[in-house]
């Protein structure tokens, strides 16, 4: 009898380990790993591995700085105005100038379009003359506050291209002007 008890002990023991074992939980799905940053020290890194890094961080930066200062200068350009019939600067035209030289030293990459341009008083030829006079004597004077020669370019407009068509005083003065175009 205790040999009987013994064997249907372990029958049941069987039994209930094959249910134990056939009720297995789910699986747990695995969700991909988060990416870690791991700090490499300068000892544990190549040489070349880290002069290249900070080549390349430096062109970028560097790359980011100019593309910021083009920008800047491209808005920053103010337009300068001439006397009636005149192409020599004014003092107000030059400090416009003085400011506009700081703006394109500091963007050496941009090149320029220095555009003449005159009222509608005169013919078209005097005009178009006064109006290259114009740009040629705003270029030399950006020349002489350093702005390299061949970054700049001239043309002029005469009175084809006004700001302001009315037939005023207040128009005139206006229209006789150089213009600032950021070439690309």
């Amino acid at each position: 009898m205790l040999k009987s008890n013994i064997t249907r002990l372990v029958v049941m023991l069987f039994v209930l380990t094959l249910l134990a074992s056939g009720c297995a939980k789910k699986p747990v799905e695995e969700q991909p790993a988060e990416p870690t940053q791991v700090e490499v020290t300068q000892e544990q890194q190549p040489a070349a591995v880290t002069e290249q890094a900070v080549t390349d961080t430096s062109a970028y930066d560097a790359a980011a700085a100019a593309r910021t200062a083009e920008r800047a200068a491209a808005k920053g350009l103010e337009r300068i105005q001439f006397d009636f019939d005149q192409y020599v600067l004014t003092a107000n035209a030059k400090s416009t100038l003085v400011s506009n030289a700081g703006l394109l030293r500091a963007a050496p990459a941009i090149k320029i379009l220095i555009e003449g341009h005159c009222d509608e008083r005169g013919s078209d030829e005097y005009n178009l003359a006064l109006g290259e006079k114009r740009a040629l004597a705003t270029k030399d004077y950006l020349i002489s506050l350093g702005v390299a020669a061949d970054r700049m370019s001239v043309i002029s407009y005469g009175e084809e291209m006004p700001i302001d068509s009315a037939h005023t005083k207040e128009a005139w003065a206006k229209n006789r002007r150089a213009n600032f175009k950021v070439k690309r």
